[in-house]
């Protein structure tokens, strides 16, 4: 059974005030988690408490959406198209992606060698610094999997020694066992000799 309506006015006792407050402060939260993730939306929720306290949630910054949404305020007064804004929006995020690959792509060109004639001293002595932690970095895995190997191998010997001398002992066991047998055979075989005469 549902329950009935509540009449939607000012919570005049102040505990019960703050205990709604902070139910459906989680509440709205939540619900504005589930939009982002859900809907693959941006979101960004400010609350103040009547104490002044900020409480907010954002999926990607709560700064850069405040922006995005004065810029589209501006530019819809000045426009009135939002798809004209998101469009713009769409255009300046691109290009600054494209910036950041770009950067990232020198980055990596700088470290591989490439275009090193025109990296300037100061630029050429943090790359000399990060290829040196480089080496190093590869130098001690390159040890540490060497120690590994080394380690393993040793087991193995160790493993290989013990199963040798168990097979040299179940050997020398059937060798002993084959003699015994034949020495039976050899005693047993002059008293059937007798007994045939």
């Amino acid at each position: 059974m549902g329950r009935g309506k509540i009449e939607i006015k000012r919570i005049e006792n102040t505990t019960n005030r703050q205990v709604t407050f902070c139910k459906r402060r989680n509440g709205l939260l939540k619900k504005a988690y589930e939009l982002s993730v859900l809907c693959d939306a941006e979101v960004a929720l400010i609350v103040f408490s009547t104490r002044g306290k900020l409480y907010e949630y954002a999926n990607r910054s709560v700064k850069a959406t405040v922006e995005r949404y004065k810029k589209a305020t501006s530019e819809a007064s000045n426009s009135g198209s939002v798809v004209e804004i998101d469009a713009l929006y769409y255009q300046q995020e691109s290009a600054k992606l494209r910036n950041q690959i770009n950067g990232l792509q020198n980055k990596i060109r700088n470290q591989l060698g490439g275009d090193i004639d025109r990296i300037k001293s100061k630029d050429l002595k943090k790359l000399e610094q990060s290829l040196e932690e480089g080496i190093k970095k590869v130098r001690a895995r390159k040890n540490e999997l060497l120690f590994a190997e080394i380690e393993y191998m040793q087991r193995r010997e160790t493993e290989l020694q013990h199963d040798n001398r168990w097979l040299h002992a179940k050997v020398s066991k059937i060798i002993e066992g084959q003699r015994a047998q034949q020495q039976q055979q050899l005693i047993a075989l002059p008293t059937s000799q007798m007994v045939l005469d």
